[in-house]
């Protein structure tokens, strides 16, 4: 989609128990919610908005690696584009298996806590791993499994947050949904901004292993922003990591969410959005291919592409802006419609860089960089905000978490297939790290494809906002 950066969005979360308790929770949740007079992208700063908004703040700080694990896997590791896409999939395995996390984190409370003591740990492995990657790891199967982790450290944090966003979001206007989402995505651009020019400026000054050791350092944001989190102990729970003692009510209540899940995803207005999403998720990409050319035909060097990933920070925050501010009330068919066909028109501009028109058309690489990535990220960050809004606004009560971690992960799904297929393509297509000449037809292929799931825009719901309400008390019903 993006020449240096690949828009991923990973959520979800979940609410477990028995279904009177969660509606006591449910109820409680929201009352302890009070207006409040600071307000961002239109959602209350309160402090367990705060601590949301900081979670996915890190995860765009974390962003300050992304350019260090190229240049890590391309120059230290000397592999090619094809196996550097692998990697990055095999990575973003834990976004595929989210409900998983909320079944841990609701049966099995740590120290009496189901919220925060996960999000303390999952800062921790979040440190280690970079950590890791700054000392021992040097090899492509220790790096890999370092990226899982530190990809695993993010995944389970999201599940937590995500709780609190779905369970606001459910029933509310699609207005009101838009702007929670957009205070998450909002501080997760911002925390981009923060770490992008630094991410090529510190690899070029210090080397990409004193990045990864600084990078070590942000997940304990995540473990420290714990204590906002509104969350009474659990009385007569376990308040030790005794994980032993809860292994029946875990498996219980896993069976129970199972069925409840399978309830809830086969009814017709939620299968089909989700089908959609997977699909229009998994068209292929080429990324990986862009970045070998980029930095070794056109010779750009980390500093200029912290430049880049600057700009593309700030894009996806104008993205999220452009969504909140005038597409929230737009019907999403109409979004998607648009959007998909305006990406593919503007896809194909970096045929151009790689043809060098653009030097004949007075354009240097640089600037056309920067302007092609800057379009383009702004156009695909509001075109994937009505896929968060969709998934959480069809979730029904009681299944909210469980429900939006299993859509999130289907759509994480269809982009780690798509990455996969960009591989095979480039492999295909005999893209390597100094063979370039077919790279024009992979990024024709790749951005033709994205057309492919518009014919099955009516499997998304109707222009009605109602209909999501409706949906999502015909599935409540049937569950209970």
């Amino acid at each position: 989609m993006s020449l240096i950066v690949n828009l991923h969005a990973g959520h979800g979360k979940l609410s477990e128990e028995d279904m009177e308790e969660q509606a006591c929770v449910s109820v409680a949740h929201k009352k302890k919610y009070h207006p409040s007079s600071v307000k961002c992208f239109g959602a209350d700063m309160s402090p367990d908005n705060i601590a949301v908004a900081m979670v996915y703040f890190v995860q765009g700080v974390l962003g300050l690696s992304k350019l260090a694990v190229s240049f890590y896997l391309k120059d230290d590791l000397h592999l090619d584009p094809a196996e550097t896409a692998v990697i990055s999939g095999f990575s973003a395995l834990p976004w595929l298996v989210k409900p998983l996390y909320g079944f841990i984190s609701d049966s099995i409370p740590l120290f009496g806590y189901r919220r925060r003591s996960y999000l303390v740990l999952s800062g921790l492995l979040g440190a280690l791993s970079w950590a890791l990657m700054a000392t021992f790891v040097d090899g492509k199967y220790s790096a890999a499994f370092c990226l899982l982790l530190s990809s695993l450290s993010v995944a389970f944090s999201d599940v937590v947050v995500d709780s609190m966003v779905v369970e606001r979001a459910r029933g509310e206007s699609q207005s009101m949904s838009g702007s929670l989402q957009s205070l998450c995505w909002g501080s997760s651009a911002f925390g981009g901004i923060v770490s992008s020019y630094f991410s090529g400026s510190l690899v070029d000054a210090y080397g990409v292993r004193f990045v990864f050791g600084v990078t070590a350092l942000v997940p304990l944001i995540t473990s420290a922003v714990a204590v906002l989190v509104k969350e009474k102990p659990m009385v007569g729970q376990a308040r030790g990591p005794y994980i032993s003692s809860t292994t029946n009510t875990f498996t219980e209540s896993a069976k129970q969410n199972v069925f409840q899940l399978w309830d809830a995803v086969r009814e017709p207005n939620v299968f089909l959005p989700t089908l959609f999403v997977f699909l229009w998720q998994a068209t292929p990409q080429s990324d990986s291919a862009m970045f070998f050319f980029t930095t070794n035909k056109l010779r750009f060097m980390p500093e200029f592409l912290g430049r880049v990933k600057l700009v593309t920070s700030v894009a996806s925050l104008i993205g999220v802006g452009l969504y909140n501010g005038f597409l929230k009330n737009v019907p999403m068919r109409k979004i998607f419609l648009v959007t998909a066909i305006i990406g593919t028109a503007l896809g194909m501009t970096q045929v151009l860089l790689v043809t060098g028109l653009n030097r004949h058309l007075g354009i240097s690489d640089e600037w056309f960089a920067i302007g092609d990535n800057l379009i383009i990220t702004v156009l695909g960050q509001a075109s994937f905000m009505p896929v968060l809004v969709l998934a959480a606004r069809i979730c029904p009560e009681g299944m909210e978490a469980t429900l939006f971690a299993t859509l999130m992960s289907i759509s994480n799904g269809g982009s780690v297939l798509g990455g996969l297929i960009g591989a095979g393509l480039t492999q295909l297509f005999g893209v390597t790290k100094d063979n370039f000449n077919n790279l024009a037809s992979l990024i024709i292929l790749c951005n033709l494809s994205s057309l492919l799931p518009l014919p099955l825009l009516h499997l998304l719901p109707r222009d009605n906002p109602d209909a999501y309400t409706k949906g999502s008390e015909d599935i409540e019903m049937k569950i209970n």
